[in-house]
């Protein structure tokens, strides 16, 4: 096994290396990992531990390149630190990735050898469930290391965090809902779900217990068909492209990240941008976009918190409860309403409402870390 912190990862050859002191440049901490026996590679970020330890999920995923991979976990972990500010929670933003194809490379070796790495950062970073990780990956993660969240019940863990991820775009949602058209129910109003695995497979529950006109997609047929057998009367597209270019009162994309170009902008008839995914925003100025066109976007790292609430309670020392999770989970729902008033009054988009929120909150209880207590 080894591990380092590195300025620049293995690029193709005549190709420009990506430079981690520059893209990272607001981050605290970088590592690499890796233990040829067992083929991992994965790198952590800590993005800030102004508020407390950095949490966030280790991604499982093959990227096309390491360059890939450090870009995205430099802006996953990035926005885990605005995520559990927002959230109230005393934590900080990091997150983990493991470079590979979980179906071939995932084994018991290979997770208690990255959870070796994650004991050595001494409680800095602490990990979870993310794309390509389960709650039983975390137990064999845990029998390692100290600090995992997202555990198996049976292990005393939270079990699934997509259960309150959904919930929490849900409450999300109604309140851009309420923004938008004075009631925070969905009933009788169309929302396009793009990717249906575990938070939008929740999510599409949420939706049809209110009433609501649900159409799916997702590019893995099984995970719409499940869908369709559980909710009848639930209908489905054959891509994202035809669900975008349909008739939508909300559009709530939950799968990868990038989903907000300008293309889809200029094409969507919905009122309303409210989903699972992170970093839907394909690129800076998307937002305003957003605004122009007059759709109310709900910023993702807000509405889709609840997943990091659930797993943030097994924190709790007095052991994980759902009820407790779940109810600090609703609060999804007031904070929110705060973002979309403050982009009113303010005339700015959400998501630099959200932006100010956070950074307010972690300047001000972080510069109480500078007060000695003894």
């Amino acid at each position: 096994m080894s591990t380092s912190s590195s300025p620049s990862s293995r690029t193709a050859p005549g190709s420009t290396p990506v430079d981690v002191f520059e893209l990272g440049s607001e981050h605290e901490q970088v590592v690499f990992c890796t233990d040829e026996a067992t083929g991992l590679r994965a790198i952590v970020a800590i993005h800030s531990t102004a508020l407390g330890p950095a949490l966030g999920g280790t991604r499982f995923y093959p990227y096309a390149s390491t360059d890939d991979a450090v870009r995205d976990v430099l802006d996953l972990s990035r926005g885990m630190t605005y995520k559990a500010a927002v959230a109230g929670l005393d934590l900080g933003g990091g997150k983990a990735v493991i470079l590979g194809d979980p179906a071939t490379l995932k084994t018991e070796a290979l997770l208690r050898a990255y959870g070796r790495f994650v004991q050595s950062l001494g409680g800095r970073y602490r990990t979870a469930c993310d794309i390509g990780t389960f709650s039983p990956d975390m137990d064999h993660v845990a029998r390692e290391c100290d600090f995992v969240t997202g555990r198996t019940v049976a292990h005393g863990g939270a079990g699934d965090s997509s259960v309150l991820t959904a919930y929490g775009v849900f409450q999300g949602m109604r309140a851009a809902a309420e923004s938008v058209w004075g009631s925070a129910s969905l009933a009788g109003r169309t929302v396009g779900v793009a990717g249906v695995g575990k938070v939008g497979h929740h999510l599409v529950g949420h939706l049809v217990e209110d009433g609501a006109d649900v159409v799916v997609t997702d590019v893995h047929g099984p995970a719409v068909d499940a869908v369709l057998a559980e909710h009848p009367g639930v209908r489905a597209v054959a891509s994202t492209e035809a669900l975008v270019a349909g008739a939508l009162d909300v559009y709530a994309p939950c799968a990868m990240g990038g989903a907000i170009t300008d293309e889809v902008v200029d094409t969507l008839s919905a009122k309303i941008v409210c989903g699972a995914a992170n970093h839907q925003l394909a690129h800076p100025g998307v937002e305003k976009h957003l605004m122009d066109a007059g759709i109310t976007y709900a910023p993702d790292y807000v509405v889709n918190a609840g997943g990091l609430i659930q797993v943030a309670d097994e924190l709790d020392p007095r052991g994980f409860s759902f009820e407790r999770a779940q109810q600090r989970a609703s609060g999804i729902l007031e904070t929110t309403r705060r973002i979309l008033a403050l982009s009113d009054d303010e005339r700015i988009s959400p998501a630099v409402a959200a932006d100010r929120i956070a950074e307010e909150r972690i300047r001000s209880v972080g510069r109480l870390r500078s007060i000695w207590v003894g």
